[in-house]
């Protein structure tokens, strides 16, 4: 009896420790960050070009993003998230010519003064399941406090699916890390939202110590790139699932996560506009061939590995039929990606990082038909082309100059933009300053 008396009471000093150390619970927070990224490229060899073409003389432009971070906590296990942005500037081209497009804040608005809007407005509910918690600190959409570890969660409203989806330690947020569209997400993963990005939709998660499972429902646009969604979600809308598995090889963390995707909208087939142009001796258009409901689908893995408390690699692979519509992201059928990213602590400055990539991104044999027979996606189309995969390589050095404020150089390199090996290759150099302040309660 004494034995189980002492093994009680150390067990109640350690659940003490840990409730010590363990987070407030905030009832509130308020975060917000500015971004703004400057891109320069030079002359492009360009025997031939169309209105989606990226221009062959030297361009220089920019980008602004401003967000609110808004969190309550309604219950002990219920949270609310409201995120008024605005965004402006222009983009190369008018976002086009490039299809792992180096400004990941770029989205193809048409205009380039900023405008607000609600980009994200959702409610998150925790189902628990034991008395084993995780503590969480103060974040942009992330209260202090404490969440089961072995939760059934359930989000819906309005947000982007790269908050739940397809996550990555080492590049998933083109404000402090890599900028390319390609690397900040799965290029090949068509994910459903409007011209910036977001959608409405419910996620479900269940999360355990070592694994996750993940099922997302939401809206797709009613037209390739639109802002407006399509309301017929029994009929279109994407389906997005993801499992996750977590590692401490070492004590280093690690993580691998396969993503599928399932979408249905009111998009085209390529091989009937080469099959209707072909009668009618024009090129081919694949905004002619739309049905509602057709099927997108595709695959994705995704992987991160610490090698070192300050370095660490990553990479991704991507796959869709290649044989429907690009509709919401990029124009990408296949995506390979992979790099290193070393934290500034060997040099003293452990709030720094520099990093490299390089992604390779193509496109299935009848899209690559497509365009060279003088078909045009939503954001490329050279009138013709010589097929080849596009390389992207991207570095980046981002400095803390003082607490909350960042400074970036970036460099890309394109060789055959646009999968043309007619045209490029192209430098695209980058520098972008990040702003960051929160607090809570």
């Amino acid at each position: 009896m004494a034995r189980r008396a002492g093994v009680l009471l150390a067990l109640a000093g350690a659940l003490r420790l840990v409730a010590q150390d363990a987070p407030k619970a905030e009832k509130w927070s308020l975060y917000f960050q500015a971004t703004s990224i400057a891109q320069q490229h030079g002359a492009v060899t360009s025997p031939y070009s169309s209105a989606f073409s990226l221009a062959s003389h030297p361009e220089a432009e920019a980008s602004l993003t401003s967000t609110l971070f808004f969190g309550l906590r309604l219950a002990s296990n219920t949270q609310f998230y409201c995120n008024p942005e605005v965004a402006g500037g222009r983009a190369f081209s008018a976002t086009n010519g490039i299809a792992n497009f180096p400004n990941g804040e770029m989205p193809r608005v048409s205009t380039a003064t900023p405008k607000p809007y609600i980009a994200r407005l959702y409610v998150t509910q925790d189902f628990g399941f034991g008395a084993e918690r995780e503590t969480f600190t103060s974040d942009e959409n992330q209260l202090a406090g404490s969440r089961p570890v072995t939760r059934y969660s359930v989000t819906a409203g309005r947000f982007t699916l790269t908050d739940f989806f397809d996550n990555n330690r080492y590049t998933h947020d083109p404000r402090t890390q890599f900028m390319g569209w390609a690397i900040m997400y799965n290029g090949a993963w068509d994910y459903p939202a409007d011209t910036r990005g977001y959608t409405w939709g419910w996620v479900h998660e269940f999360h355990a110590r070592r694994w996750s499972l993940r099922y997302a429902s939401a809206a797709e646009p009613r037209t390739a790139n639109g802002l407006r969604f399509d309301r017929r979600v029994l009929r279109d809308r994407g389906d997005v699932f993801e499992g996750e598995v977590r590692a401490n090889p070492g004590g280093h963390a690690g993580a691998i996560r396969v993503l599928s995707y399932l979408n249905h909208a009111d998009a085209g087939s390529y091989s009937e506009a080469l099959q209707h142009a072909a009668v009618t001796e024009t090129a081919p258009d694949v905004t002619l061939t739309r049905h509602p409901g057709t099927l997108k689908y595709g695959f994705g893995v995704n992987g991160e590995q610490e090698i070192r408390k300050d370095i660490g690699v990553f990479g991704r692979l991507g796959w869709n039929d290649g044989k429907t519509e690009s509709f919401a992201f990029a124009v990408i059928d296949r995506l390979a990606t992979g790099g290193v990213s070393f934290n500034g602590n060997r040099w003293k400055r452990p709030s720094d990082t520099v990093a490299t990539a390089l992604t390779v991104t193509g496109l299935a044999g009848v899209h690559a038909l497509y365009l060279a027979r003088g078909g045009l996606d939503f954001m490329m189309g050279d009138g013709r082309l010589r097929y080849g995969p596009e390389y992207v390589s991207e570095t980046y050095y981002s400095a803390r100059v003082i607490e909350g404020l960042f400074a970036t150089v970036d460099l890309q390199h394109v060789t055959s933009p646009a999968y043309n090996r007619d045209r490029g290759p192209v430098w695209i150099g980058s520098l972008r300053l990040h702003l960051e302040w929160g607090k809570g309660r």
